[in-house]
């Protein structure tokens, strides 16, 4: 009886999780627990109009299930929005499972994850994100073909994202100081993991200055060292003199207290969810003159390297999709200028459209 009236009281409580998904309009929850190889994950499957709900999985030690729960929902319909506006025909879909991603993962815990996705008949596509490697993606494929970024194939799709997110920061560049050189910018860069460190590869070789910061200190020295960059603390590197803010770890690092602290020209950077508060923080970078370059559209560069496995395409083409964020950035920026609205209005936008015109096209006749 106990559990009974504590699931009722639950259920009935403030922001049940139905509540939580129609605020985005999600299709589908699946909550998956193993007590076997300790698996407890979720899979968000935002939008299916354009196709298979394609994102990565992400392996991270949430502080609770609730964390996890709002980090999935956000990260899926991102990823919808981002397949929208990069012109792939795919829907957006997200995983997460709670855990620590450099003690917890065994074969076994994969393979039980990849039940679960087969599960889902191929509506939803997964891939590698934060804390996941090819190999573990290895291991999730012997349960299911619904699988993307498989070594021998596409591989590690971080080095197109960080393409993109170098491509669409010279963009912003180009706008707000007339030139789309990185030679001599102050680039501040948040998390220096797969991505993080492609990028910082791309700023070095153009000379930009470059600050980063880590949770994991033997990356931090490792890539310090290789790249000539400066390593600040993590607290610091919001207050670090700056052109350019680049989030390359998780999501929400642009809030009411960094606003408050971060001098930048600019924000540009390959994490997901970056504004806190789209409607508020989207808002108020805009007022202090920040260009705000929209993260689901920056960072795609992934997902188009994910597509191309899945269609067949090379590897060429990947990386001059990924090419493309450039243009897309400017007319991002362009539209913002002229309109007088936020970029993450635009980008939003530009996505929605997409899926409401090709969702009349499926319409039956």
């Amino acid at each position: 009886m106990f559990e009974v009236k504590e699931i009722r009281e639950t259920a009935l409580g403030e922001n049940p999780v139905i509540e939580r998904m129609s605020k985005y309009n999600h299709e589908q929850l699946l909550f998956c627990n193993d007590n076997e190889t300790g698996l407890k994950a979720i899979l968000a499957v935002h939008n299916t109009t354009l196709g298979p709900a394609l994102g990565g999985t992400r392996m991270w030690n949430y502080n609770n299930e609730l964390e996890a729960l709002n980090d999935v929902l956000r990260l899926s319909r991102g990823m919808t929005y981002k397949n929208s506006i990069s012109g792939l025909n795919l829907g957006g879909g997200k995983a997460v499972i709670i855990g620590d991603a450099r003690k917890q993962k065994s074969e076994a815990l994969f393979r039980r994850f990849g039940k679960f996705v087969e599960s889902l008949g191929g509506k939803y596509i997964t891939a590698e994100d934060v804390g996941i490697s090819p190999q573990d993606m290895t291991w999730v494929n012997m349960e299911t073909n619904h699988v993307v970024g498989l070594p021998g194939k596409s591989g590690d799709p971080s080095p197109v994202t960080a393409y993109g997110v170098y491509m669409g920061m010279k963009a912003a560049a180009k706008v707000q100081f007339g030139t789309d050189s990185l030679n001599g910018k102050k680039v501040a860069v948040q998390g220096v993991g797969h991505v993080g460190e492609y990028l910082v590869s791309h700023l070095a070789k153009e000379g930009a200055q470059v600050y980063i910061s880590d949770i994991h200190e033997d990356t931090l020295k490792r890539v310090a060292e290789q790249y000539g960059a400066t390593v600040v603390g993590l607290d610091d590197i919001y207050t670090v003199d700056m052109d350019i803010y680049a989030p390359c770890a998780l999501g929400a690092t642009v809030n009411d207290t960094t606003l408050g602290q971060l001098n930048c020209s600019i924000i540009a950077g390959a994490a997901n969810n970056q504004l806190a508060d789209e409607t508020v923080h989207g808002e108020i970078v805009k007022d202090k003159g920040i260009i705000y370059v929209p993260d689901f559209m920056l960072n795609a560069g992934g997902v188009i390297n994910c597509y191309a496995e899945v269609k067949g395409l090379s590897a060429e083409w990947a990386m001059g999709k990924a090419e493309e964020i450039y243009n897309t950035t400017l007319n991002i920026l362009d539209r913002s200028s002229s309109e007088n609205i936020p970029t993450y209005k635009i980008a939003n936008a530009m996505a929605e459209e997409r899926i409401d015109a090709i969702g009349k096209v499926k319409l039956p006749m």
